[in-house]
């Protein structure tokens, strides 16, 4: 596998696969030339492909060691990289990186606004690049002036954002839908690791959307944000009483990357 320009990184546009989405992708943090968490990055992206019935050639080590050589080649530090693999007759892997995706304090401090989407994600578990729906729910989101799209199931259900987790905390237990549901993210496991340690009980059980309000505080998780509060949603204030046990959910997944 060889090092080039990102100017000279080509897909084919008459590839069936290419055309069809049929790939699977991971994005990872750099940090201080380290990637956080790659073997639980390069297991999910194993179970992405079989998910998906998509062969390739390319064994962890591989991909472990063009990461390493991408880092070494252009001094790395802190980033924000991406592992991007297309199936079919003639599998390509791409890594590329850009800086490092951070958010400014006051999104954790003040929170930030989501809207609700009624939509579901075609098989949940897989992290593919079949993003359509999660494309205009989250382009919706922005034009009203928010942050993330909270996808509402076909029973009222809010399972996940388009690029999060989402929880619930109520009464001392972090209510989140189950694992077969949606993308089990990686800073999900740390989330539940964090919740657990500071004394919470976890309930895989998704909050309806419209018992929201019901909740002590809720918010997202995602790789780029670990855990972030939610002000409002479809223009309704959310209560803040659990805010300061996410932002310490928040410290101590970052603690451990």
């Amino acid at each position: 596998m060889d090092i080039i320009r990102e100017d000279e990184a080509v897909l084919p546009v008459v590839s069936r696969e290419v055309q069809y989405s049929f790939s699977v992708y991971e994005a990872l943090r750099i940090i201080g030339g380290h990637v956080v968490h790659l073997d639980d990055h390069l297991h999910r992206l194993a179970v992405s492909c079989r998910d998906i019935g998509l062969v390739h050639p390319f064994s962890d080590h591989d991909i472990e060691d063009s990461l390493d050589r991408l880092i070494a080649a252009d001094s790395i530090g802190d980033a924000t990289a991406r592992i991007f693999i297309v199936g079919g007759p003639s599998p390509l892997l791409f890594i590329t990186y850009a800086d490092l995706l951070t958010y400014p304090d006051s999104y954790y401090s003040d929170g930030v606004k989501a809207t609700l989407y009624h939509g579901e994600r075609f098989m949940p578990e897989a992290k593919t690049s079949n993003l359509l729906m999660q494309y205009i729910a989250l382009e919706d989101a922005r034009k009203h002036g928010a942050f993330e799209a909270l996808l509402v199931d076909r029973n009222g259900f809010v399972l996940e954002g388009t690029r999060s987790n989402f929880y619930g905390i109520k009464d001392g237990t972090v209510y989140t839908a189950p694992d077969d549901k949606v993308l089990n993210g990686i800073t999900r496991i740390s989330v539940i690791k964090a919740a657990t340690e500071l004394g919470f009980r976890v309930a895989y059980e998704p909050p309806r959307f419209d018992e929201l309000l019901s909740y002590e505080s809720v918010f997202i998780s995602a790789t780029s944000m670990a855990a972030m509060p939610l002000s409002h949603i479809d223009g309704k204030e959310m209560r803040k009483e659990r805010w300061k046990e996410v932002l310490d959910m928040m410290r101590l997944v970052r603690k451990w990357e």
